[in-house]
């Protein structure tokens, strides 16, 4: 996949970045360059499922980033798949729920 189309439909949309140390950064995806640095507004830092602050307009080097991904599309595709696989599965055992703020998966009894 060719991500520079990819991130030109993410430009003013919600983006979740996730550093390769940890890190996770919410904001609108404002623009990037050939070398692929983010340019975000907005930006809240979320370390470790908990938001420690808005940092307001950050730049990303390229270099850090482990992922990128369409925050508004992940909530929609993470509901279609909990509704999927807890319809395959009997009462009793292990049920999904969501965290919109987080957009993590979170499986308990």
């Amino acid at each position: 996949m060719n991500p520079k189309p990819f991130l030109t439909e993410l430009i003013q949309k919600p983006v979740e970045v996730k550093l390769k140390w940890g890190m996770v950064y919410k904001g609108i995806l404002v623009a990037f360059d050939n070398y692929m640095n983010l340019q975000m507004l907005n930006t809240e830092e979320w370390i470790e499922g908990e938001c420690r602050g808005n940092i307001g307009e950050v730049l990303i080097r390229c270099n850090n980033v482990l992922y990128i991904r369409d925050a508004e599309n992940s909530v929609q595709v993470l509901n279609a798949w909990v509704r999927t696989r807890c319809r395959s599965h009997k009462a009793g055992v292990p049920r999904a729920i969501i965290s919109p703020q987080t957009l993590e998966l979170w499986q308990f009894c």
